[in-house]
């Protein structure tokens, strides 16, 4: 399930599309909650700012509850995305939807966003903030199952498993807080992690909570085993060596996230990790591309964080421009 919400906000009103032959001042790759809140904040300066976005929203649209986010004591996703699209919209920041970056290039002094389909945007200045994507567990039969049990969202698919056994991978808060919307819908939730913990003790505490709920600790997942749906999965006890199977008809695999950085790869200076190193102006190693969010090497990817670095990195945007201007 994808929620489309460029293409409707209900009654409130749309982003207008993003004129392809324009040199703007900024374009903002990216339409999370770093790149909304960055084009805002350029827009509020007076930026001739555009949006490029492969999905609205990112990440955040598929979680179920936002309860950290100051301001609101709950909100969905879906719901959190609704209010930053529209406060965007209202300022008519352009928007070009669906779309995918292949690379950029420095001219002179534009910067070339050169898309998939051939085509070619131009800017004085550039924000990445193309978030991250789910980490896969790299075992045998994952890409088999992929769709046919397997999943890497439980927000998405996990009403389709309901009153059936289920199991997620991991042992961070995105882990744990999966395992407990599937416990309220399916018959049987188990947690299998290769370690310890990681998540918060009040997470961990309120899983404890469901009767319906199993945790193993220490506890490799080696194969994923069906046909033609997925049956269950093979998982060896760090402890003793011994295998085992785990009867179940999903995996949701909740380890962790890689950023979305290939299209920049060799442009900007990255860590090991494939992030875009920025320093504490959100600047990277190429003068007038900046970067905010989970692509970056910033600690503690949270939302809160990824929009304040998203204006962050729109004042330092302006601050370069008025420079060149």
């Amino acid at each position: 399930m994808e929620l489309k919400l460029n293409m409707d906000l209900g009654n409130s009103k749309k982003m207008p599309g993003l004129d392809k032959t324009k040199v703007f001042d900024l374009l903002i790759v990216g339409s999370g909650p770093a790149g909304l809140n960055a084009a805002l904040y350029a827009k509020r300066k007076g930026l001739s700012v555009g949006l490029v976005g492969k999905k609205t929203g990112g990440q955040v649209i598929d979680t179920t509850s936002v309860e950290n986010y100051l301001g609101f004591e709950f909100k969905t996703g879906e719901d959190l995305i609704k209010e930053f699209s529209q406060h965007v919209a209202s300022l008519e920041v352009p928007l070009l939807k669906d779309a995918e970056v292949a690379s950029l290039e420095k001219v002179e002094d534009w910067i070339h966003i050169n898309l998939s389909t051939g085509e070619v945007l131009e800017a004085r200045s550039v924000i990445l903030a193309t978030g991250s994507r789910p980490r896969r567990l790299g075992v045998k039969g994952e890409d088999d199952f992929l769709g046919k049990g397997v999943a890497y969202c439980a927000i998405c698919d996990g009403p389709l498993f309901e009153g059936l056994d289920v199991i997620v991978a991991g042992g961070g808060n995105s882990a744990v807080e999966a395992a407990i919307d599937l416990a309220k819908i399916a018959n049987s939730v188990t947690l299998v992690h290769r370690s310890q913990f990681r998540a918060d003790q009040i997470v961990i505490d309120k899983l404890n909570t469901y009767s319906n709920v199993k945790v193993h600790l220490e506890t490799e997942i080696i194969e994923v085993q069906g046909g033609p749906l997925m049956s269950g999965i093979v998982v060896k006890d760090k402890a003793t060596g011994e295998t085992r199977t785990i009867e179940a008809n999903g995996l949701f695999v909740e380890i962790g996230y890689l950023p979305n950085s290939g299209y920049a790869k060799g442009f900007v200076q990255m860590n090991n990790k494939e992030e875009i190193i920025v320093n504490a102006l959100n600047e990277t190693s190429v003068p007038g591309v900046f970067a905010a969010g989970d692509v970056t090497d910033i600690p503690y990817k949270q939302i809160i964080i990824a929009a304040s670095e998203g204006a962050k990195a729109a004042l330092t945007a302006n601050d370069y421009i008025n420079r060149l201007k």
